[in-house]
This record gives C-alpha cells, sequence and structure tokens, in this order.
C-alpha cells in the first residue's frame, strides 16, 4: 500500500514547478555556472551581462537585482551566476525564514564586502525586516536597537557594499519601496519548445546518457515551457531507458517513461485531467466554482487554483468568470468529447 501511495504522488507530482530539498540537490549539478551557459531569457540574459560587466569595470557592487517569474524558471541559477561572475560569494536566505528585524540584521552584519545576498521568495518577508532592509539596500546601513520601553537607543552599523538579489514568483505583492530600491528587475518567461531541446541536450551531456533529438523534443513538448520541469522528466526517462530500455534515451522510451508517470502529450498530468474531466463530465462544462470543483476531484481548493489551475488558463482549456470556472472548446477536444452547442454563452 504504501510503495502505490509513492508510486501516485510521484506522478501527480511530476510536473509541479516547485522544487524540495531533495530534487535541488539534483539540480544542483545539471546548473550553469555562467551567463553564456544559460539557455534561454535572451533579453533578461543581455541586460544582465551589461549591468554585471559595467560593474565590473568601476570597481563597484552592481545594483541590486529583482528576478521575477514563474517558478522553475531559473532565478536561483541566475543569482548563483550573478555571484560567480562577479568573484564573489552567494550568502542565500528566503522571505519565510526571516520572520523578524534581528534575523535580517544578523545576516546582513555577517556580509563581506562585494558579497551577494539571495532572498528567494522575497515578497514573504515580514514588515519590519523589510523596513530594515529599505535602510540596507540604500545606505548600507543597519540600526541596532538597545534596550527596551522608553530607554531604547538605536546605533548606526555601517555596512560594506553588498548587492541583493532578490527573487519573486508574485512581484505585484512587493512594496513599492521595496521594489523602488532594485536598480535592476528582470521578468523570467516561460521557455520555447526549441530553448528547453538545448536545456536537455545540455542536461543528458552532464548525465552521460545518450538522447536522441527527438526523444528530447518529445520530452520538451511535455515539459510546460519549464526547465525545471524538463530537466525532471528527463531523469524519469532515463531512469526508464536504464531499467526498462537499452539505455539510450529514444522516442519510444520517452513516451513509455511519460506514460508510466501519467504526463500526456500536453504535459497534463492526473490532477489536471482530473478537473477537466469534472468540468466537462459533472458540470457540463461549468460554470462552477472553485470549492466545488475541489470537492470533485478530491483536492484542496488551494491545490486546485494554485497548482492545476494557472497551466489549464495558459493552455486555453480553462477560463475564469465572475460566475466560476468553464471548460473552454480545448478542453473538450482534448478530452475526445463534444462541446454543447450553448458553449459560446457561458462567457455571457
Amino acid at each position: 500500500m504504501t510503495e502505490l501511495v509513492t508510486e501516485r504522488f510521484a506522478a501527480e507530482s511530476l510536473v509541479r514547478s516547485g522544487a524540495d530539498d531533495v530534487e535541488r540537490a539534483a539540480e544542483a549539478a545539471l546548473r550553469p555556472r555562467s551567463l553564456d551557459e544559460f539557455v534561454g531569457q535572451r533579453v533578461v540574459r543581455d541586460q544582465l551581462s551589461l549591468v554585471l560587466q559595467a560593474a565590473r569595470a568601476r570597481g563597484r557592487t552592481p545594483d541590486h537585482v529583482l528576478l521575477s517569474g514563474p517558478p522553475g524558471l531559473g532565478k536561483t541559477t541566475l543569482a548563483m551566476i550573478i555571484a560567480a561572475e562577479l568573484g564573489t560569494s552567494l550568502r542565500v536566505t528566503s522571505g519565510p525564514a526571516i520572520q523578524h528585524a534581528g534575523d535580517l540584521a544578523a545576516v546582513l552584519s555577517s556580509l563581506e564586502e562585494g558579497e551577494v545576498l539571495f532572498i528567494d521568495e522575497i515578497h514573504r518577508l515580514a514588515r519590519p525586516a523589510e523596513e530594515l532592509l529599505y535602510v540596507a539596500m540604500e545606505d548600507f546601513r543597519v540600526d541596532v536597537v538597545v534596550g527596551k520601553g522608553a530607554g531604547a537607543s538605536a546605533i548606526p552599523l555601517a555596512l560594506p557594499p553588498f548587492t541583493v538579489v532578490g527573487a519573486t514568483t508574485r512581484a505585484g505583492l512587493l512594496p513599492a519601496p521595496l521594489r523602488d530600491r532594485f536598480g535592476f528587475t528582470g521578468h523570467l518567461d516561460f521557455y520555447a519548445s526549441d530553448e528547453l531541446e538545448r536545456v536537455l541536450s545540455r542536461s543528458a551531456g552532464l548525465l552521460d546518457v545518450p538522447l536522441e533529438h527527438a526523444a528530447a523534443a518529445e520530452i520538451a513538448s511535455r515539459s510546460r515551457g519549464t526547465p525545471r520541469i524538463a530537466n525532471r522528466l528527463l531523469r524519469r526517462v532515463r531512469d526508464w531507458a536504464e531499467v526498462r530500455g537499452d539505455g539510450t534515451m529514444s522516442l519510444a522510451a520517452a513516451r513509455a517513461a511519460l506514460e508510466v508517470y501519467e504526463v500526456d502529450e500536453r504535459g497534463l498530468d492526473r490532477l489536471d485531467r482530473s478537473v477537466l474531466q469534472a468540468l466537462c463530465t459533472r458540470f457540463g462544462g461549468g460554470p462552477v466554482g472553485l470549492t466545488t470543483l475541489a470537492v470533485a476531484v478530491g483536492e484542496e481548493p488551494e491545490t486546485v487554483e494554485t497548482v492545476a489551475e494557472p497551466f489549464l488558463v495558459r493552455e486555453g482549456l480553462v477560463g475564469r468568470t465572475p460566475r466560476g470556472r468553464v471548460a473552454l472548446p480545448a478542453a473538450w477536444a482534448h478530452l475526445g468529447l463534444d462541446a454543447p452547442r450553448d458553449q459560446d454563452t457561458l462567457f455571457a
């Protein structure tokens, strides 16, 4: 029973865009080490290269950098590359880990000149920590409060010049005063299939496993435009090829492996298809409320809204209306069903 639950969880989570600690360790071996090795995001890469080259030429630390975009597109990788390009070390923390101003003050006061401080999920910083970060980023100073109550006093502590690299999946939640203190803001977009094929070819070379071009194209087409998902699927195809195949990641091996893990030709997993099936067969295409839809598929509303819905909406399979979620014609076609004739009236 435990094996069945574990296998089902693996199939459900294979195309999620987030990553746990185990997967981050696996990703580390595949990360590019320089901007020249980084595939995709041409505009952001070129802009960032200019910022870093100018800073090196002046012998100064570059402006603070804010990277935004969906998870799995390379924000953490770019932060590591920034530190490597500057020839300095990287300090890593996250917004949820800093709940008090003192936590951030301890991190900032230990920084050395020129270091890069990477704050993942920076939009989740606690408000007192945000206010402390404002001053640190602009004036390279933190005010250490000594004492309590009326007798408390603030002692300014000078900080060496450093660079903050913030990463966020929800840039709109950043307060304007914090957002304005970043000298460079880059937004990462989803990858095209040919870019993902290049990512997969590079990763296969690092893993020392033969990858046929057709297999790379097949995996890329099911990766939701996300390198993290592409590399995850690549590792699963490698497992299938080594255990049940001849060790070569061929087109047949890729299709067979992805069938085992229930990732269809469009990149949908079990949860995605369950949502579409419920919308089309139980509710006649909608509209239906999020809570009702979540109950129908046996998941929490937050899971449906944050895990399945963004991709389904982006693919034009599901629409969001004031009256609830509706299945679009592409959803009926994907499931091999005939859409009702009054489908166009659902948005009225």
